[in-house]
């Protein structure tokens, strides 16, 4: 049996975020409890939704307590005033930053028992739905307003984790491209890498089947098609960025990842890197050390990269051909090609055994190792 969880609505397209109030209205919410980065709100970006809110006569509470990769403190923080404020509903602005936060939030505010947030790592017995969560990417990269997960950092000790539950889905997402047109050339890469390593992720896990095959091919078209021309700020490249990381949203999130994700989130634990660049430049590798393992899929994505004469190569040449399609347009928008200067060689036991233990990893395709792992992070110093 396999399960698919969505968001209840989605609104798309260039001035989707107008809405808001109108569904916080609808379904009779009386208090917004804003979630947002301090950079957002510095550069006002989050004052495009506030303003709205504020026509409308809706009540809010901006939280802003929100670091790239979120800590357990942030979330707690976030429930403290939370529960202060008298909200009874979430907004939540930005990229996967401020999504996870606003869900591990909404999650813990309705179940109280799981305040210590370690608790949630994996897939917790939560047994309510978390506070109703209205989502507005900024970045075209996480999905988070789609997913059933979220990932938040243990500072203490130096881990990212996942947690996987289908009561923190957002119950609307509003994915305007006009909220992500002031996103800078680099974060836009990194965000659209992410979104690409989250569709062929999700395309060979060993949890695909046909329904979510067909999100991931599609996301890994239109993210080809249009991720360069975002990076150069084409407002159609934008749209279709988009697009393209909410489809494939829509499809990982409900059949998992593997050890490219698991091997990120400890880069992102150990070193603050961001989360898309490390998927990023990690993605060619594993994606060659996966081919083996993936039957004919990677002629699939070959073909949907936008390679020519897939039907006429043989297997070796398909699999080469869509990781050099890959490692091409990595290369074109700017991604660092190796992880020298990131990664400390004395640090690399630690990181294998931290991505091994990620809830991402058993999704592989490929059965590995904490030593196949390290070996992994070594190619690429």
């Amino acid at each position: 049996m396999n399960r698919f969880i969505l968001n209840e609505t989605s609104y798309h397209g260039s001035g989707a975020i107008a809405a808001i109030p109108e569904e916080i209205t609808r379904r009779g919410f009386k208090k917004a409890f804003v979630a947002s980065d301090p950079d957002l709100v510095k550069f006002g970006v989050s004052k495009k939704v506030t303003d709205l809110l504020e026509r409308a006569g809706i009540p809010y509470t901006l939280y802003s307590d929100i670091k790239p990769n979120p800590t357990i403190e942030n979330v707690q923080n976030g429930v403290r005033d939370f529960n202060a404020c008298g909200a009874d509903c979430i907004v939540a602005i930005g990229g996967g930053s401020s999504i996870d936060t606003a869900k591990a939030i909404g999650i813990v505010v309705a179940n109280p028992e799981f305040a210590d947030i370690r608790s949630l790592e994996g897939v917790a017995p939560t047994k309510h739905p978390c506070v109703p969560i209205l989502a507005v990417p900024t970045t075209a990269g996480t999905a988070a307003e789609v997913t059933i997960n979220y990932v938040i950092t243990d500072v203490e000790r130096k881990r990212k984790f996942v947690c996987v539950d289908p009561h923190d889905i957002p119950i609307v997402a509003f994915v305007d491209p006009d909220m992500m047109s002031t996103m800078p050339k680099g974060l836009t890469a990194a965000t659209g890498m992410d979104a690409l390593t989250h569709a062929i992720e999700g395309y060979i896990t060993l949890g695909a089947w046909e329904l979510s095959d067909m999100f991931h091919i599609k996301a890994i078209e239109i993210i080809a098609r249009g991720l360069r021309a975002a990076v150069k700020g084409d407002k159609q490249g934008r749209e279709d960025m988009a697009l393209g990381q909410y489809i494939a949203g829509m499809g990982f999130s409900n059949v998992g990842l593997g050890v490219d994700h698991s091997m990120a989130h400890t880069l992102s634990a150990y070193y603050d890197m961001p989360h898309g660049k490390a998927c990023a430049i990690l993605l060619p590798t594993v994606m060659a050390y996966n081919a083996p393992y993936t039957g004919e899929k990677y002629r699939e994505i070959a073909r949907a990269m936008g390679v020519t004469g897939v039907d006429t190569m043989s297997r070796d040449e398909y699999r080469k051909a869509a990781v050099d399609a890959v490692r091409k347009l990595s290369e074109d928008i700017g991604i660092p090609s190796t992880l020298r200067g990131i990664v400390r060689e004395e640090d690399i036991p630690a990181l294998a055994q931290s991505a091994y233990d990620d809830a991402c990893r058993p999704g592989n395709p490929r059965e590995t190792s904490v030593e196949e792992i390290a070996a992994l992070y070594r190619e690429l110093l």
